[in-house]
């Protein structure tokens, strides 16, 4: 299905396209984990309810929070109504000044709201629209839903971790490697944009399928 493009930033719009390029290039074993995340949304969009989905890291520092901002710009991007986007972690951190910056580099546009070992950010896909709140949290604190959601676990100690997340509907196992192996590395902003891509492309081919 073909993006709507709806007035995203224009270094935004142009990322977007280019990742949407690569959709064919997903690996078959990652495209079957996608598809069951497209499922679960084309289930509740067809019963008239909410998705919910909350993607799951140890610290919510990085890649939940990268997959969070993600899914909710392909929601809009392809125009899939009644979806909302969360992230949390098995424990709180923060959320890591070098995937911040990564999004910056992609196109966001992040405003941090607050100071402290854990501040809050503003992440904004377009003028228009309401910002992606952002900060670390427990996968179950009350700034997430509490049941009828489908858990994405984005890494592999999380998944270990959390073999069952209470009050999920349905739990799909979607692990990234973490670019944090790389901080203090002359690969570092390499890694985080990497990862960045990779997690832009499989959003956006998520919210394609579960749009068709």
């Amino acid at each position: 299905m073909k993006a709507r493009q709806p007035n995203l930033y224009p270094s935004l719009a142009l990322y977007v396209r280019e990742a949407l390029a690569e959709i064919d290039a997903i690996l078959a074993e990652r495209k079957a984990a996608l598809k069951l995340i497209a499922k679960f949304i084309q289930e509740r969009t067809r019963a008239v309810e909410t998705a919910k989905l909350v993607f799951i890291c140890t610290h919510n520092s990085r890649r939940s929070q990268i997959a969070q901002v993600w899914a909710q710009a392909a929601a809009v991007v392809f125009g899939v109504p009644a979806v909302e986007v969360y992230s949390g972690g098995t424990e709180a951190g923060a959320f890591n000044p070098r995937a911040v910056a990564a999004l910056v580099r992609a196109g966001f546009r992040v405003e941090r709201r607050s100071e402290g070992e854990n501040p809050r950010y503003e992440v904004r896909y377009a003028a228009q629209a309401p910002p992606i709140e952002c900060f670390s949290k427990v996968y179950d604190q009350a700034a997430n839903p509490a049941r009828d959601f489908c858990a994405v676990m984005t890494c592999s100690s999380a998944d270990e971790a959390c073999p069952v997340v209470l009050g999920a509907a349905e739990r799909i196992s979607l692990p990234y490697d973490d670019p944090g192996a790389f901080d203090g590395t002359d690969q570092e902003a390499t890694a985080y944009d990497d990862r960045c891509r990779q997690i832009a492309r499989e959003m956006l081919a998520v919210f394609s399928t579960a749009r068709d």
